[in-house]
């Protein structure tokens, strides 16, 4: 059956996340829901990431599977006419059957902004976790070198999530300072659930210097939650992009007639 990636954006604040909850509104329910009315058939959707209750997201991708080869361009309107104006798919696309939106993943990247100047930004507010506490920018850049390379995340891992390993790859780590405050950028191969809210909240314990760096490493080694520190809340976290291998990109641009468009 034709398969089709979905690229999406939403404003997570009043959803309890990406999957579907049996008394709550989720974004992969909400979606699915549409989907059904608009192809009057039952259809699920597959997400890339699980993202948590109140988080946003820029580049989550999304597939489905159809009976019917379906017109990309008339159900992209029609399905953001149906949705909420906080959820809107930006490219719907064909794609080849060993597509999956999320086991063909190599690479995520997410963002975590954090707010240090002492007045927010009411427009901003929603988005930025407001810290008051003074950080040292040295020590959180070198404290968040030690996240960088392939360790056992663990201690940074929520119980909630049935995955084979905890050992993960974190290709960059950056602290990038923007009008305000900071963010950070996460890229790396596969995310635990809660990791980048919990490496957040852990490294700005060390920016705060409640911990010393010689802490870290043994973090690690301990391979519990309870060693790493709080997590920092959804609502200043964004799904950024998903990448995939060029051989199971989008088939559009080699479709040319009308249909495909």
């Amino acid at each position: 059956m034709p398969k089709y990636r979905l690229d999406i954006a939403y404003e997570g604040t009043h959803f309890f996340g990406w999957q579907i909850q049996p008394h709550d509104i989720s974004i992969q329910g909400t979606i699915e829901k549409a989907l059904t009315t608009l192809l009057r058939a039952k259809t699920r959707l597959i997400g890339s990431a699980r993202t948590d209750a109140g988080v946003h997201a820029l580049g989550q991708v999304a597939h489905f599977v159809s009976d019917a080869l379906l017109n990309t361009v008339k159900i992209l309107y029609s399905l953001n006419a149906l949705l909420p104006p906080s959820i809107r798919i930006l490219r719907m696309q064909e794609v080849s059957e060993e597509f999956h939106a999320q086991y063909s993943a190599t690479k995520k990247e997410y963002h975590y902004h954090v707010w240090l100047d002492p007045i927010s930004d009411p427009f901003l507010y929603p988005y930025r976790y407001h810290v008051h506490t003074p950080l040292s920018l040295p020590l959180l850049r070198e404290a968040a070198t030690l996240f960088v390379g392939t360790h056992d995340f663990a201690s940074f891992a929520n119980v909630g999530s049935h995955v084979k390993t905890t050992t993960r790859t974190l290709y960059r780590l950056d602290i990038v300072e923007e009008r305000g405050g900071i963010r950070f950028e996460c890229e790396g191969n596969g995310f635990l659930y809660k990791m980048v809210r919990n490496i957040v909240g852990t490294l700005l314990e060390f920016g705060a210097q409640k911990r010393d760096l010689k802490e870290l490493v043994p973090l690690f080694e301990r391979r519990k939650r309870a060693a790493g520190g709080m997590a920092a809340p959804p609502h200043a976290l964004f799904l950024i992009r998903v990448e995939y291998p060029s051989c199971e990109q989008k088939r559009d641009d080699e479709k040319k007639d009308g249909l495909f468009l």
